[in-house]
This record gives C-alpha cells, sequence and structure tokens, in this order.
C-alpha cells in the first residue's frame, strides 16, 4: 500500500543582504533557514531545507507548525 504524501505551506521571509546574498528562513521551523546567489536559488536551497525539516520531524514523531500568515509588515524606528 503506497502512502499519499501531505501538502504543507509554510510562511517564508527572504532578505537580500548588504553583498547582494538572498537569505532566505522560515519562522514557524525553528533553524530552518538556507541562502543564494540568486532570488531562484534562496527559494530552491530554502525548499529542499523545509523538506528536510519536516521529514526529521516526522521520523522524530514531532508536531509540523502549521501556522497561517496573518500579517508581514516593515516597521520603521528611529534610533
Amino acid at each position: 500500500m503506497k502512502k499519499s504524501l501531505k501538502i504543507y505551506e509554510f510562511s517564508t521571509i527572504i532578505e537580500k543582504d548588504a553583498a547582494g546574498y538572498y537569505f532566505a528562513y522560515v519562522p514557524s521551523l525553528q533553524g530552518c533557514y538556507s541562502q543564494g546567489k540568486t532570488l531562484e536559488e534562496a527559494l530552491s536551497n530554502i525548499k529542499e531545507a523545509i523538506q528536510l525539516h519536516v521529514e526529521d520531524r516526522k521520523k522524530r514523531m514531532e508536531p509540523i507548525p502549521s501556522r497561517k500568515p496573518v500579517s508581514l509588515t516593515s516597521v520603521e524606528v528611529k534610533a
């Protein structure tokens, strides 16, 4: 009997640093992050990191977070 695969969706933040690299991370999966020289590479790398993270959680019988995004915004402060 073949197991059906579940599809997961995670909010992912991608930021560009001063050197021009893209840094991607998943707030609901602590420690799940990656980077790339291009946006496409960063997206591909974070997708692979998410898949490995979820597979590891399943093996350990840990829950898979299912948070839904409410808002994403920038906040400007003077310091």
